[in-house]
């Protein structure tokens, strides 16, 4: 397991040390020892955790995407696991808009884990933001290692967004926790046939509040931290049948050449041009979904086209 190269010492603070996260302090059992390495700073920041499922769709990657960059935009700190999928989307995209970002790691805090998300811990701290951990120096991944680290989140953060999530992951664990220490819970809605939503759309019909879109997300932010973002409208993008289809929900060509009345020959023919364009990807299941950056976009990549 690949050790980072600390730029500067490491740190760790207890519940003496002035500070120490008063965030913390909301958990019933608030960590003896935090390990940190980066910024210390950046624990009084005001921060939004985004949180989602590792094995993320695209919508959901392109959710924490946007949810990222509305955080960075808004001077507020991302807060997130760094783990695959929706948390490093997030962390990447916040840090791409020049925010900040604290991975809270499931291992100990000079540990990159996972390895994909390499680049996340080393901007987080060259960012001005922190990675940390309550784990010791050196701790490998064990299995309780990464529920303790849940709360932990919640914690850190004055409101929780989850970009996606199935009904039992860790990510609704994190919710839970949020929910109970009072914090906000921000949730992004899914297709109700999608097992990838269930969790988030459950979320929402418990309390959460919704984001269908930025602006739910931006108003949010203004009333809950106090703090404006100024957003140009975007222009509506042109998109075919099939790409509408699948924006809608991600379906099987069969199902998709059904509910559009076409043959599945013509469908595997425009779903082949979509996914050469990058419009489209198929999913490990067989259903087809747009990809990541045309669901940033709204549209198709490289201009509209009548599919």
């Amino acid at each position: 397991m690949a050790r980072l190269n600390i730029r500067g010492e490491r740190w760790e603070l207890t519940r003496n040390d002035r500070e120490y996260p008063e965030g913390l302090l909301s958990l019933e059992e608030p960590p003896t020892v935090l390990y940190g390495t980066g910024s210390q700073k950046v624990l009084a920041d005001l921060g939004l955790g985004i949180i989602g499922a590792r094995k993320a769709t695209p919508y959901g990657l392109a959710a924490s995407s946007m949810a990222g960059r509305i955080a960075a935009e808004s001077d507020i700190t991302v807060v997130s696991g760094g783990a695959l999928g929706c948390d490093s989307a997030a962390a990447r995209a916040a840090l791409d808009a020049g925010g900040k970002t604290i991975v809270v790691s499931g291992v100990g805090a000079d540990l990159i884990y996972p390895r994909s998300s390499e680049d996340v811990f080393y901007r987080a701290i060259d960012g001005g933001g922190a990675v940390i951990s309550v784990a010791p120096w050196g701790s490998e991944p064990q299995p309780w290692s990464f529920p303790k680290r849940n709360p932990i989140i919640a914690a850190l953060s004055h409101a929780v967004l989850v970009a996606e999530a199935g009904s039992r992951s860790g990510t609704m664990s994190t919710a839970t926790a949020a929910f109970e220490m009072g914090r906000e819970v921000y949730a992004v809605p899914g297709s109700i046939f999608s097992p990838e939503s269930q969790g988030a759309n459950s979320l929402i019909r418990d309390g959460a509040h919704i984001i269908a879109c930025e602006q739910d997300l931006e108003m949010l932010i203004s009333r809950d931290f106090g703090v404006l973002r100024m957003v140009m409208e975007r222009p509506a993008s042109a998109r075919g049948r099939v790409l509408s289809a699948l924006f809608a929900m991600p379906m099987r060509a069969d199902d998709l050449a059904h509910s559009l009345g076409e043959t599945p020959l013509d469908i595997m023919r425009k779903l082949a041009d979509l996914e050469v364009r990058g419009c489209v990807m198929r999913l490990p299941d067989g259903r087809y979904a747009p990809t990541k950056e045309v669901l940033e976009d709204g549209g198709i990549i490289g201009g509209p086209v009548d599919l």
